[in-house]
């Protein structure tokens, strides 16, 4: 059994990464840190893992705790990693970040993005691209990995094997995202508070989100993308325009790249984010519009699973040489 240690436990993310782990047959979190909540039971802090962890407590983070960890989960803002990788690299624990600070190529992108210097450039090849549908061999052989970010990760299941194929015009990408609020993260602030969300949804990030980075980078080109934040508490639906290069089914395309895929589902219908609530799984659908000469494609995922814990424990299993399934659960919370 596998000790993982998860560096910020307390949120949203760490609470998921925590539920699934509890039923995980080869990894245990044993080291739960919080700094905010620490001293607090997990009981207080997720009354719903009340019974699977009784008696754990969230804990303030010390480097000797890393003598102790098998694996090191990190589920915390931007910044913060930069901070803390180079001591977790050199002891040698493999180690899976969900922080933007490593996803993208280059200290110039990043930097670009997120509108501030990066503090540990030389780290950003040692870090693999997190979505194992693309990178499943190289998971296989490192010792970290930088799971993409909760959009990022639709819009590219949705468009990558598209735009490989040479079905979009290169330029032409537009992508529409719908995030429920846990998304923006367990800390309140007015625009995710009740009375600014119910029975609203609004747009942000116009132009210049920081998860189109990841797009550009892994789609080979520009993409115009536009998040919303709906008033629900989880799940992302993407759907994605872009002018046709050629004939050429998308379903078809989508349907053949992921064939086999355990977490990936390819139907002619449109997809939902209550089908894949709870789930590590991606719905998936695309069609041709011959009016518009347009391709549209979709993608609906758990913005707190496969856009974040679960790709992160997808991501673990495949570098420990566990069954990329384990602990992962397909089957979604209905109704």
């Amino acid at each position: 059994m596998i000790d993982a240690l998860i560096l910020g436990a307390s949120g949203y993310v760490g609470g998921e990464l925590l539920r699934l782990l509890a039923a995980h047959p080869h990894i245990r979190p044993t080291l739960l840190i919080g700094d905010s909540d620490a001293g607090k039971p997990v009981a207080a802090v997720h009354p719903a893992l009340a019974l699977a962890y009784p008696g754990a407590e969230i804990r303030k983070y010390d480097p000797a705790m890393l003598g102790d960890a098998g694996l090191v989960f990190a589920a915390l803002p931007h910044g913060k990693s930069q901070e803390l990788a180079s001591s977790i690299l050199d002891s040698g624990v493999p180690f899976v970040d969900l922080g933007a600070d490593f996803r993208l190529d280059s200290a110039e992108e990043y930097a670009r993005w997120y509108g501030e210097p990066h503090q540990a450039p030389e780290l950003l090849d040692t870090f693999v691209y997190g979505i194992p549908e693309f990178h499943r061999d190289r998971i296989k052989g490192t010792k970290a990995v930088s799971a993409a970010g909760c959009y990022a990760t639709a819009a590219i299941l949705a468009l990558k094997p598209l735009a490989d194929a040479g079905l979009i015009t290169p330029g032409t990408i537009t992508v529409d995202g719908l995030s429920g609020v846990s998304g923006a993260g367990k800390a309140p602030s007015a625009k995710t508070h009740f009375d600014s969300v119910h029975g609203s949804i609004g747009a942000y990030g116009l132009l210049n989100h920081r998860h189109t980075g990841e797009m550009e980078m892994m789609l080979a080109q520009q993409v115009l993308f536009t998040p919303h934040l709906v008033p629900m508490d989880r799940g992302l639906l993407v759907t994605a325009y872009g002018a046709a290069a050629k004939d050429g089914d998308p379903l078809a395309v989508l349907a053949e790249a992921y064939a086999g895929e355990a977490f990936l589902f390819v139907s002619d219908n449109p997809p939902a984010t209550k089908t894949v609530a709870g789930t590590n799984a991606a719905y998936l659908t695309a069609r041709r519009c011959d009016r518009t000469g347009k391709i549209l494609t979709q993608c609906a995922i758990d913005n707190l699973g496969k856009g974040a814990a679960g790709q992160m424990i997808q991501c673990a299993n495949l570098m420990l040489g566990f069954e990329e399934t384990a602990g992962l659960p397909l089957a979604g919370m209905w109704p």
